[in-house]
């Protein structure tokens, strides 16, 4: 056999091996191509024969070309491949100086009028909230403020509820902004808007700490109220709302849940936020709501129980608590 024939008969056997089938890698799961597959692809035409050692070192380089490039760590996932890192819970600073100056209930406060009816306010929902409830009975640690109409003050009786209740010793609070329509919690302690509450509901992928707000009262946490939404009854009466709620009242034991919601007489959504609560709180501004008012928002609620009212905005008392003495009924 002449050199030229035993060179062409090299040259062959490389391309058979070189269209050998790919193996999967037992395990990785991934197929692997043979090393003789890079030399020289199953589809590439033939190419005239060559002397032997012409042959010979084009062999060699391409093995040595081979075997210097850099072998791929199958194990090892690429960075597109990687998860993305959960999203931290942000922090957020409550101005309490300017919250005192508002009529609003804070640790250093003082011992004033305003904290101490919020005192008074707060001890029976407290006593109902980790109490024996009936099976099936929704958890009594949720609790929802709400009003006839506009411009009672529940949204500062949601607030000062929440920030009394962190002054307690075994209790933490999550305050919600559940009024969808016109969310007023992060605007009335000076916070800009941010995701929450409609947005979880509505993204299924986001969890809780991509939108919970920890504050510089370490007691008390904020879920805002989100992006607005047309099917925000649809959302608020809908079996992931109710899955929301379970597990924001269940994930900590010593947890209370405000939720500021709604009026009653003016939307929907008060009603389908009840029906997930253990506890209902109407508040009621004094010599201005209507005795009809009043009553209608009650009918409203009929079949629910635990419900309350706080009787806003007396003036009783001199000074600050002028505008916002409240009493509890």
């Amino acid at each position: 056999m002449s050199i030229i024939e035993k060179a062409a008969r090299r040259i062959d056997l490389e391309r058979a091996q070189a269209v050998v089938p790919a193996k999967a890698d037992a395990d990785t799961g991934i197929e692997v191509l043979p090393p003789a597959a890079s030399a020289a692809p199953a589809h590439t035409a033939p190419e005239p024969v060559q002397p032997a050692v012409a042959a010979t070192a084009a062999t060699a380089a391409t093995a040595a070309a081979a075997a210097s490039a850099p072998t791929p760590d199958l194990a090892q996932p690429s960075p597109a491949d990687a998860p993305s890192a959960r999203v931290v819970t942000r922090k957020v600073e409550l101005d309490l100086g300017k919250m005192r100056d508002m009529g609003m209930v804070t640790a250093a406060g003082g011992r004033t009028a305003l904290v101490e009816d919020f005192r008074i306010i707060k001890r029976p929902l407290l006593k109902r909230a980790f109490a024996d409830r009936a099976k099936g009975a929704n958890p009594g640690n949720l609790i929802m403020l709400t009003s006839s109409l506009p411009g009672e003050g529940k949204t500062y009786c949601a607030i000062n509820l929440a920030m009394s209740i962190a002054m307690e010793l075994d209790h933490t609070v999550l305050l919600v902004d559940a009024d969808v329509a016109r969310p007023s919690v992060l605007r009335t302690l000076g916070l800009p808007a941010q995701r929450g509450l409609m947005d979880l509901l509505v993204d299924d992928k986001l969890d809780m700490s991509d939108v919970l707000l920890r504050t510089n009262v370490d007691t008390l946490s904020i879920l805002a109220a989100g992006t607005s939404t047309p099917r925000a009854t649809e959302l608020l009466a809908s079996s992931s709302m109710a899955n929301l709620v379970h597990e924001i009242a269940h994930r900590y034991p010593d947890r209370i849940v405000i939720f500021d919601s709604p009026p009653l007489l003016l939307t929907s959504e008060a009603r389908a936020l009840a029906s997930h609560m253990g506890q209902i709180v109407v508040v009621v501004e004094a010599q201005k709501t209507t005795q009809h008012a009043v009553s209608e928002a009650l009918r409203q609620l009929e079949g629910y129980t635990n419900v309350n009212l706080i009787y806003n905005k007396t003036r009783d008392i001199p000074g600050i608590e002028e505008t916002y003495d409240y009493n509890y009924g």
